[in-house]
């Protein structure tokens, strides 16, 4: 298994066998171009480079141009780098699509969660706030007491506090695939996975599946 680049288009539902409601996300999902295969003899580790999407020659620098020319793959938006445990029999300008992944896989999918900006206590760590009443005043979504006066005298690192809120790279495990088209590269996954829409994504299948999705 070597795994798949690809784009969050949108969310929608299907329904089941039974006529239930499944809520699915619509992933276009390569095809990738591979520009790279690592080995242990020569990076001291197995890995395959993949790259996905669509840019301008002009957005990319020489030395970038220069790495995809020597692999004959287009000129790609982004690339990734996939472990793998073994050798795989892919090599350089192989192009890989979602025909690897069939309906019951299960898999992770990797993407940069929606940016929030700035937000308090409240929305960003789900914190209750203050009562409306009993002398309350000025700050009742205020986070309450950050700590102690004179021990230890100074607020604790990683404390839930007001901060930015989003743009971090999440990972949804466990989500089963439900549909896969090869015409289309669209892969319909059950569930919502990180990001807005055209946001990147990386797919990686679970190779084993766990009791509670049996």
């Amino acid at each position: 298994m070597i795994g798949l680049l690809g784009k969050k288009l949108s969310m929608t539902r299907i329904f089941d066998d039974q006529g239930r409601t499944v809520p699915v996300t619509v992933i276009e999902a390569g095809p990738c171009h591979v520009t790279q295969v690592k080995t242990a003899e020569t990076d001291g580790y197995h890995a395959v480079q993949m790259g996905f999407g669509t840019k301008s020659e002009k957005q990319l620098n020489r030395p970038m141009l220069g790495h995809l020319k020597k692999s004959e793959a287009p000129v790609v938006a982004i690339l990734r780098e996939f472990r793998q445990v073994g050798a795989v029999d892919v090599k350089p300008g192989d192009k890989v699509t979602v025909e690897q992944f069939a309906v019951g896989d299960m898999v992770h999918v990797t993407g940069i969660s929606k940016g929030r900006g700035f937000q308090g206590v409240m929305k960003r760590h789900g914190f209750k706030g203050h009562r409306n009443s009993r002398g309350t005043h000025e700050s009742f979504r205020g986070p309450g007491s950050i700590g102690a006066h004179t021990s230890p005298g100074r607020v604790f690192k990683d404390k839930r506090m007001a901060g930015h809120m989003g743009v971090d790279r999440k990972n949804v495990r466990n989500l089963r695939v439900l549909k896969v088209d090869p015409e289309k590269n669209l892969l319909l996954v059950k569930g919502p996975v990180p990001g807005a829409r055209n946001g990147w994504l990386e797919i990686r299948k679970q190779s084993r599946i766990p009791k509670a999705n049996v």
